[in-house]
């Protein structure tokens, strides 16, 4: 394994864990669950860095964004997001921000010049037909708990609908 394989391992296994705990101290569910999108993120990242492809791009497409679009705006229907929230644009956060992007076009220059800038290449054995024994089973062995869970997701929104009406009626 590479050293910049390991560094860039490292660096999203921590950014995930502390987007995790990020997520569960938050008190806006808005922030919260946009903490839970960088985590799902961090994840895709790894599963692509461990040759998981397929698994990260699903991780990005149904997690980060089908249910995270479900649960905002569930959030918004019922009203959730109204706490007070931190004001992210202080001259210390802007200062934070710029700090981290020059370390890492540092970073980026460093590596150039070094010639450690590892090249797009396709892998020496490529994998074809990755996709279908993960849909091979899902379609057949799994598909009863694949339809349970999409019903649970329409009844949570249902159910989170029919919450806000009575609350707007009272």
């Amino acid at each position: 394994m590479s050293l910049l394989y390991q560094v860039h391992f490292y660096l999203f296994g921590i950014i995930a864990v502390a987007s995790a705990l990020f997520f569960v101290t938050r008190k806006n569910p808005v922030a919260a669950a946009l903490w839970l999108v960088n985590t799902m993120f961090a994840l895709a990242a790894l599963y692509v860095m461990l040759d998981a492809q397929f698994v990260g791009a699903i991780q990005v497409l149904v997690y980060a964004g089908a249910i995270m679009v479900v649960f905002l705006f569930v959030v918004m229907l019922l009203n959730l997001g109204q706490t007070d929230a931190p004001d992210f644009r202080t001259p210390g956060v802007r200062l934070g921000a710029a700090a981290v992007a020059v370390v890492m076009l540092a970073e980026l220059l460093v590596l150039s010049r070094a010639g450690r800038i590892p090249e797009v290449a396709p892998s020496a054995t490529p994998q074809t037909n990755v996709v279908a024994p993960v849909a091979e089973l899902l379609f057949t062995e799994h598909l009863l708990a694949f339809e349970i869970t999409s019903v649970l997701l329409l009844v949570a929104v249902v159910g989170a609908v029919v919450l806000a009406k009575r609350q707007r009626r009272a």
